[in-house]
Formats: structure tokens, sequence, C-alpha cells
């Protein structure tokens, strides 16, 4: 039978980053491909513990079903946390638990969005919220990303028009690019949405991972009015699978995400809400934290030293002060082809899968030289023989 899918998904492709992965199902593969937390960062033992805890002593509660908001122990202790770091603010704000980060990005363009308003995004930026954000229909421009964040110049020309409903920015350690967007640009990029009338979609899964400089404030830091979205997610610290992620934004928008998340998942489940909660009432999350900077300066530090070693001169990479990922790219005059060439050559002949930069463009017509390396999934070893086939392959095809 042939299916005619909804005009909402029928242009959908799957991720090109899921796609690679399935190259990974062979256990010779090494992957840079992920975006996972570190194995030697996961809180295994801990979280075994709690889970025997849960079953003993709440049954009843951790396998029943819960309310749409979030499990309330859960959510008191987010707004806690967050009210301690600036980001929440009682008189107007609330949260929400969400089944991780995706779910709160997907859900503000929900809410927020008609098909065919404007919604900014940073060019490069992530494909998942991309792919939700475009089974709404929006007009999804992209915005030039800089070393230091998000073009304010042409972020300014395209709010202007006054279409504009959504800024999706994420300021800390950026997926794909690990970037880190300046304070200047944060205050800038807060006040020219004020300005003219655009809401800000905070994503910022990656804040608590930063390994070297200082913490730079939230953009919701600065909000007094309910104008910025501050999405969540506890994936990157305790667990991916889990699948706990949370907004805080002004009460309207949230009481609207919750009718949406009814229709969606009913709630997000208890066993991991419940979990979350006992994990970060019974351990310092702060000295938890700290262990975790200690697993990625390792893992950072050690790619860095082997791309240092084994690259071409002629690729260009970055060296991020926190996140999971670094972004490389080619020479000038490198065509979209030949990246894609390379990163292709690497997991088909080499059994290195790294991700191509179409894969987070705004546009599948938009060029790219560049590719994205995680370092925090790979053991140790895998990433000395991964940059070692990488750099050899480079120099080959780019010279010294």
């Amino acid at each position: 039978m042939k299916y005619e899918f909804s005009e909402k998904v029928a242009y959908l492709q799957a991720s090109a980053i899921r796609e690679i992965l399935k190259y990974c199902a062979d256990p010779s593969v090494i992957s840079f491909a992920a975006g996972s937390p570190a194995p030697d960062a996961l809180p295994f033992k801990e979280l075994e513990e709690i889970s025997k805890e849960l079953i003993s002593e709440e049954p009843s509660t951790v396998f029943q079903y819960g309310v749409t908001e979030g499990y309330t122990p859960l959510r008191e202790e987010v707004k806690s946390i967050l009210k301690k770091r600036g980001i929440y603010n009682p008189e107007y704000d609330d949260v929400i638990i969400t089944s991780g980060a995706q779910q709160a990005n997907e859900l503000s363009a929900k809410v927020l969005c008609n098909e065919g308003d404007t919604l900014l995004a940073e060019a490069p930026s992530f494909i998942g919220s991309l792919n939700a954000f475009k089974s709404y229909h929006v007009d999804l421009q992209g915005v030039t990303l800089e070393e230091d964040g998000i073009n304010i110049a042409e972020l300014e020309e395209k709010l202007k028009t006054g279409r504009v409903k959504l800024v999706y920015l994420i300021p800390n350690f950026q997926n794909p690019t690990g970037r880190t967007m300046s304070w200047e640009k944060r205050q800038a990029a807060f006040e020219l949405c004020k300005k003219y009338g655009a809401v800000i979609l905070e994503d910022n899964p990656y804040g608590d991972l930063r390994i070297r400089g200082k913490d730079i404030k939230s953009i919701k830091e600065l909000d007094t009015e309910g104008s910025v979205i501050y999405s969540g997610t506890f994936s990157k610290i305790l667990s991916p699978g889990i699948r706990v992620g949370y907004v805080c934004a002004h009460k309207d928008i949230v009481q609207k995400m919750i009718v949406c998340k009814q229709v969606a998942d009913v709630h997000t489940t208890m066993w991991s809400q419940m979990i979350t909660y006992r994990f970060l009432k019974k351990y310092d999350l702060d000295e938890h934290i700290e262990k975790l900077h200690k697993v990625y300066l390792r893992k950072t530090d050690l790619m860095l030293g082997e791309m240092d070693k084994h690259f071409s001169s002629k690729i260009k990479y970055n060296r991020p002060e926190g996140g999971l990922f670094i972004w490389c790219e080619l020479p000038e005059g490198t065509t979209t082809q030949q990246m894609l060439d390379f990163c292709t050559a690497a997991v088909r002949d080499h059994k290195v899968a790294i991700v191509p930069g179409t894969a987070f463009n705004i546009n599948d017509s938009d060029e790219s030289r560049s590719f994205r390396l995680n370092f925090s999934t790979p053991t140790d070893e895998n990433i000395v023989k991964g940059i070692a086939v990488l750099g050899k392959m480079s120099k080959e095809m780019f010279g010294e």
C-alpha cells in the first residue's frame, strides 16, 4: 500500500546523525558521532541504589500515573535550584518537567508559532530542534553563528521584519560548534528580541559541563517580564536514558505547554522523575558535577592533543571551554561534496564515524565544509586510534 503522509511530516528526513549511528552498531567502528555523556561520568551505582529504594519504599507511586506538570517534589527542587542561579522568578515563572530538553524545545514552538511564523536559529544548530520546528511549518531562518555567538547585526535585520515569533539560542558550548556566546552578545540579543517582540528559547543542555573559563550568566537572568523560555535537562549530568528535562518560563506559557504535553505523552515517566528527585536530595549535585568536570577535562585535552599531533595544519578547529563537541573546518575552497566524501570515507573505509556539518544546516541547500567530533563517548584508547586515522586522512587529502 502506498501511503500519503500528512503535509506536516512528509518532507521531514531522518537525522543524518541517526543514520551515521547505524554504522556504530558495528563494534569495530570508532564513533565520534554521538552526543552522549561519557560512560564513566554516569552515576551508575547511585542510580542503582535509588532504584532499589523506590521499588521497596514507593512502588504504588513509581509505577502509577502522575500529573502532567511533573512530579511535585522534583518540580519544587528544580525551582529551588534555578532560583539560586537567578533563573526562576516566583512572581511570574513556573516549571514543567518534560521528557528531555527535546520535548521542551518542541513544546515551545508548538505553543507559540503558527504556520508561516518566522523562527530564527543559529546557523548551524542542533538538528533535533530544527526538525521539531520544521514540523510546524514555520519559516525557519538561520542567523550566522560567529566565534562568540550569534551575529547581532544580522539578528536585528531579521527581527526588523516584525514577523519573528521565536529565537532559538544555545549559548553555552553550542551543539554542534562547541562555541559560547559572550555576555555582551547575550545582553544585545535579549534587548533586541524585547524591542521587536520576539520570545527567546534559551536551550542550555551543556551549561554544567564547563571545564575552563568563567561561567557566564544565562539570558533568562535578564528577563523581567517573561520573554525568555529556559530549557534544561538532566541528560548530560545524570543520564540521557531517563529522559528528564524541564522548562522554566512565564506561567502562562507553561500552562499552555501542560495542555499540549497531555496530548503528547500524558506525563514524563514517574520512575525517571523520582530517581532524579532522590538523586538531587541524597547526593551533593555540585560535588557530582565537579567529578564530571575532571572526566571531560581529561577527554577534551586528550582529543585536542592528538589532533594537534596528527591533523593537517590546514584543518582548523576550536578549543571549547566545555560541552561535548569540537567543530572542525576543512580548508577554504573545500566543497560540501568533498566534506561529505571525507566523512563517508572515514566510516566506510576506516571505521571512524564523524558527523558532517550539513546535518546541522538550517536549509538542506546550505553549504558546509565542517564536521563535528564528540570526545565524551569514545574510550581514551579509541580517541587516540580514531584521531590518528583522521589525521592521516586529512594529510593525504589536504597536505601537511
